[in-house]
């Protein structure tokens, strides 16, 4: 560690500092880079797909989302089903935790803290000037500050674009592929296009006719546990 001591005793008090900077939030900002890649850190914050909030189980009534998925007008569960026109298909995205920038994170701090440290260092050694080196460190701090806050914000609309929400299924067309006894009385499974993707769920019918395998069907309600209610077609 001589090495170390002969040339930390050649930098002067503020080059120390900054070197005192740079050096801890650069290992730090490395271990949050490596557990991200292992796939530590990935919370789906403010995506639920289980959410069913508003579905109360009724076959005649009016759903009101709150957010960005909101589902408004009303689902009639009669025999022809087929008053399915006023079924608003919100994104189900949540404003408040996809829309939102959030600058003061955890990974922002210490990549502003980073960057900071070795804009200083570099500017410092080139001009001499600290005032200088700590405007140019803030500046370029804060750059990467906001590019950072930016894909994060980014990353959550992909994961969140990614992500089915049960809601957008009602009004939705698919097929029996596990019989469904009539009146409520079991459940069976259905495959549900939703996009580009094709989905399972439980489902049941308050119809008097049993589903059997292969019926084509439409979703009209949404019970709780992510049970559709689904009638023929």
């Amino acid at each position: 560690m001589e090495w170390f001591n002969n040339w930390w005793n050649t930098l002067g008090l503020f080059e120390q500092i900054m070197y005192c900077v740079a050096i801890p939030s650069t290992l730090i900002l490395l271990i949050q880079t490596i557990m991200l890649i292992l796939g530590f850190g990935h919370s789906g914050a403010g995506v639920n797909p289980s959410d069913t909030s508003g579905f109360d189980g009724s076959s005649d009534m009016g759903f009101d989302g709150g957010t960005d998925g909101d589902i408004s007008g009303d689902i009639d569960g009669g025999g022809d089903g087929s008053d399915t026109s006023d079924v608003d298909y919100g994104d189900g995205s949540n404003p408040s935790d996809v829309g939102t920038l959030n600058f003061f994170t955890v990974q922002g701090i210490i990549t502003f803290l980073c960057v900071f440290g070795w804009a200083g260092i570099v500017t410092y050694t080139l001009t001499k000037i600290a005032v200088i080196a700590v405007i140019v460190g803030v500046v370029l701090g804060l750059a990467a500050m906001y590019g950072v806050a930016k894909i994060m914000q980014l990353s959550r609309k992909l994961a969140q674009n990614g992500t089915l929400n049960v809601r957008n299924l009602l009004g939705a067309n698919g097929t029996v592929y596990l019989v469904i006894p009539a009146n409520g009385k079991g459940r069976g499974k259905v495959n549900v296009s939703s996009g580009e993707r094709l989905v399972e769920y439980d489902a049941m019918t308050d119809g008097s006719e049993t589903l059997p395998d292969g019926t084509q069907i439409r979703v009209i309600d949404i019970r709780s546990d992510n049970v559709l209610v689904v009638e023929k077609i």
